[in-house]
Protein backbone atom coordinates (compact mmCIF):
# COMPACT_ATOMS: atom_id res chain seq x y z
CA UNK A 1 0.00 0.00 0.00
CA UNK A 2 1.23 3.50 -0.49
CA UNK A 3 2.44 5.42 2.14
CA UNK A 4 0.21 8.63 1.18
CA UNK A 5 -2.83 6.35 1.48
CA UNK A 6 -1.16 4.84 5.02
CA UNK A 7 -1.05 8.39 6.02
CA UNK A 8 -4.44 9.64 5.38
CA UNK A 9 -5.87 6.52 6.84
CA UNK A 10 -7.37 4.74 4.05
CA UNK A 11 -7.23 1.44 2.97
CA UNK A 12 -5.92 -0.43 -0.16
CA UNK A 13 -7.05 0.47 -3.67
CA UNK A 14 -8.99 -2.82 -5.29
CA UNK A 15 -7.87 -3.66 -8.64
CA UNK A 16 -11.40 -3.23 -9.70
CA UNK A 17 -11.34 0.16 -8.59
CA UNK A 18 -8.63 1.30 -10.70
CA UNK A 19 -10.03 -0.13 -13.42
CA UNK A 20 -12.95 1.43 -13.62
CA UNK A 21 -11.53 4.43 -12.57
CA UNK A 22 -9.32 4.66 -15.15
CA UNK A 23 -11.61 3.61 -17.57
CA UNK A 24 -13.86 6.04 -16.73
CA UNK A 25 -10.81 8.45 -17.25
CA UNK A 26 -10.08 6.89 -20.67
CA UNK A 27 -13.48 7.12 -21.92
CA UNK A 28 -13.90 11.11 -20.73
CA UNK A 29 -10.28 12.37 -21.12
CA UNK A 30 -10.50 14.14 -24.48
CA UNK A 31 -7.69 16.31 -25.30
CA UNK A 32 -4.64 14.82 -25.91
CA UNK A 33 -2.03 14.53 -23.35
CA UNK A 34 -2.15 17.33 -20.82
CA UNK A 35 -6.04 17.19 -20.84
CA UNK A 36 -6.00 14.13 -20.03
CA UNK A 37 -2.93 14.24 -17.36
CA UNK A 38 -5.70 17.19 -15.78
CA UNK A 39 -7.99 14.92 -15.15
CA UNK A 40 -6.13 11.71 -13.97
CA UNK A 41 -4.27 14.78 -11.55
CA UNK A 42 -7.93 15.52 -10.50
CA UNK A 43 -9.47 12.30 -9.87
CA UNK A 44 -6.23 10.52 -8.48
CA UNK A 45 -5.13 13.60 -6.20
CA UNK A 46 -8.07 15.58 -5.77
CA UNK A 47 -11.03 13.50 -5.35
CA UNK A 48 -9.90 10.41 -4.67
CA UNK A 49 -6.96 11.41 -2.99
CA UNK A 50 -5.10 8.08 -4.03
CA UNK A 51 -1.23 10.04 -4.25
CA UNK A 52 -0.23 13.38 -3.14
CA UNK A 53 0.59 16.05 -5.55
CA UNK A 54 4.41 15.51 -5.08
CA UNK A 55 4.17 12.09 -5.66
CA UNK A 56 2.02 12.75 -8.91
CA UNK A 57 4.06 15.43 -9.89
CA UNK A 58 6.97 12.70 -9.96
CA UNK A 59 4.96 10.21 -12.41
CA UNK A 60 4.47 13.33 -14.97
CA UNK A 61 8.50 14.00 -14.78
CA UNK A 62 8.69 10.22 -15.47
CA UNK A 63 5.80 9.98 -17.93
CA UNK A 64 7.93 12.98 -20.27
CA UNK A 65 11.03 10.33 -20.44
CA UNK A 66 9.44 7.99 -22.58
CA UNK A 67 6.41 7.72 -25.28
CA UNK A 68 2.63 8.51 -24.50
CA UNK A 69 2.80 10.83 -21.33
CA UNK A 70 -1.00 10.67 -20.86
CA UNK A 71 -0.42 6.55 -20.09
CA UNK A 72 2.00 6.87 -18.17
CA UNK A 73 1.01 8.76 -15.70
CA UNK A 74 -2.15 6.53 -15.23
CA UNK A 75 0.32 3.15 -15.17
CA UNK A 76 2.79 5.27 -12.70
CA UNK A 77 -0.36 6.33 -10.67
CA UNK A 78 -1.58 2.19 -10.94
CA UNK A 79 2.03 1.31 -9.98
CA UNK A 80 1.71 3.26 -7.03
CA UNK A 81 -1.52 2.27 -5.62
CA UNK A 82 -1.40 -1.54 -6.44
CA UNK A 83 2.60 -2.69 -7.91
CA UNK A 84 2.86 -4.12 -11.22
CA UNK A 85 -0.83 -4.81 -11.75
CA UNK A 86 -2.31 -1.80 -10.82
CA UNK A 87 -0.14 -0.67 -13.08
CA UNK A 88 -0.85 -2.80 -15.93
CA UNK A 89 -4.59 -2.36 -15.35
CA UNK A 90 -4.52 1.19 -14.62
CA UNK A 91 -2.88 1.04 -18.39
CA UNK A 92 -5.17 -1.19 -19.68
CA UNK A 93 -8.68 0.78 -18.38
CA UNK A 94 -7.49 3.92 -19.96
CA UNK A 95 -6.16 2.24 -23.25
CA UNK A 96 -9.10 0.28 -23.98
CA UNK A 97 -11.77 2.98 -24.48
CA UNK A 98 -9.59 5.14 -26.69
CA UNK A 99 -8.81 2.18 -28.70
CA UNK A 100 -12.86 1.19 -29.46
CA UNK A 101 -13.89 5.28 -29.48
CA UNK A 102 -10.54 6.03 -32.49
CA UNK A 103 -11.63 3.20 -33.95
CA UNK A 104 -14.91 3.77 -34.33
CA UNK A 105 -13.86 7.52 -35.06
CA UNK A 106 -12.20 6.83 -37.89
CA UNK A 107 -13.95 4.87 -39.44
CA UNK A 108 -17.13 7.32 -39.15
CA UNK A 109 -14.24 10.03 -40.34
CA UNK A 110 -13.13 8.69 -43.36
CA UNK A 111 -16.82 8.06 -44.64
CA UNK A 112 -17.69 11.03 -43.79
CA UNK A 113 -14.79 13.63 -43.28
CA UNK A 114 -16.25 15.76 -46.41
CA UNK A 115 -19.38 17.35 -44.58
CA UNK A 116 -18.48 20.87 -43.60
CA UNK A 117 -20.46 20.46 -40.07
CA UNK A 118 -17.74 17.72 -39.19
CA UNK A 119 -14.88 19.79 -40.38
CA UNK A 120 -16.77 23.27 -38.38
CA UNK A 121 -16.86 20.78 -34.72
CA UNK A 122 -13.06 19.75 -35.23
CA UNK A 123 -12.01 22.73 -35.95
CA UNK A 124 -14.29 23.93 -32.71
CA UNK A 125 -12.11 21.89 -30.72
CA UNK A 126 -8.81 23.26 -30.78
CA UNK A 127 -9.38 26.30 -28.62
CA UNK A 128 -10.76 24.00 -26.05
CA UNK A 129 -8.51 21.88 -25.45
CA UNK A 130 -5.32 24.67 -25.35
CA UNK A 131 -7.49 26.13 -23.00
CA UNK A 132 -7.54 22.52 -20.91
CA UNK A 133 -4.00 22.64 -21.13
CA UNK A 134 -3.53 26.37 -19.97
CA UNK A 135 -5.55 25.73 -17.36
CA UNK A 136 -3.26 22.65 -15.97
CA UNK A 137 -0.17 24.27 -16.27
CA UNK A 138 -1.33 27.19 -14.34
CA UNK A 139 -2.67 25.39 -11.68
CA UNK A 140 0.43 22.65 -11.08
CA UNK A 141 2.87 25.72 -11.27
CA UNK A 142 1.35 27.36 -8.61
CA UNK A 143 1.55 24.69 -6.76
CA UNK A 144 4.75 23.28 -7.19
CA UNK A 145 6.86 27.26 -8.31
CA UNK A 146 7.29 28.63 -4.68
CA UNK A 147 10.93 29.86 -4.74
CA UNK A 148 12.90 32.24 -6.76
CA UNK A 149 14.71 29.17 -8.16
CA UNK A 150 11.56 27.10 -8.79
CA UNK A 151 10.63 29.88 -11.04
CA UNK A 152 13.95 30.50 -12.25
CA UNK A 153 14.31 26.74 -13.34
CA UNK A 154 10.48 26.47 -14.90
CA UNK A 155 11.52 29.83 -16.73
CA UNK A 156 14.50 28.11 -18.47
CA UNK A 157 13.30 24.72 -19.13
CA UNK A 158 10.33 26.82 -20.75
CA UNK A 159 12.46 28.77 -22.83
CA UNK A 160 14.69 25.42 -23.74
CA UNK A 161 11.62 23.79 -24.59
CA UNK A 162 9.79 26.53 -26.79
CA UNK A 163 12.73 28.69 -28.37
CA UNK A 164 15.35 25.98 -28.15
CA UNK A 165 13.22 22.50 -29.24
CA UNK A 166 14.85 20.83 -26.72
CA UNK A 167 14.13 17.23 -25.72
CA UNK A 168 11.76 17.15 -22.93
CA UNK A 169 14.36 14.51 -21.64
CA UNK A 170 16.83 16.56 -22.46
CA UNK A 171 15.49 19.08 -20.29
CA UNK A 172 14.72 16.66 -17.56
CA UNK A 173 18.34 15.76 -17.32
CA UNK A 174 19.52 19.38 -16.76
CA UNK A 175 16.88 19.27 -14.37
CA UNK A 176 17.79 16.81 -12.15
CA UNK A 177 21.97 17.57 -12.62
CA UNK A 178 21.01 21.37 -11.71
CA UNK A 179 19.08 20.11 -8.72
CA UNK A 180 21.86 18.02 -7.44
CA UNK A 181 25.29 20.55 -8.27
CA UNK A 182 22.48 22.68 -6.11
CA UNK A 183 22.30 20.01 -3.36
CA UNK A 184 25.90 19.51 -3.21
CA UNK A 185 26.87 23.17 -2.99
CA UNK A 186 24.07 23.88 -0.30
CA UNK A 187 26.49 21.01 1.60
CA UNK A 188 29.53 22.82 1.00
CA UNK A 189 28.53 26.05 1.61
CA UNK A 190 29.54 27.35 -1.72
Amino acid sequence: MSEYLEKEGRGRVSLPEIFLTFTKIGITGFGGGMAVVALVERVCVKEKRWISAEEFMHGLAFGQLLGPFSLNVCTFTGNYLRGVWGGIIAAFGFVFPSFLMVSFLSWLYFAYNRLPQLQAALRGTNPVIIGLIAVVAIDMGSRQIRSVNAALLAAVSFFASTVLRLNAAIILLAAVLWALSSAICRRRNC
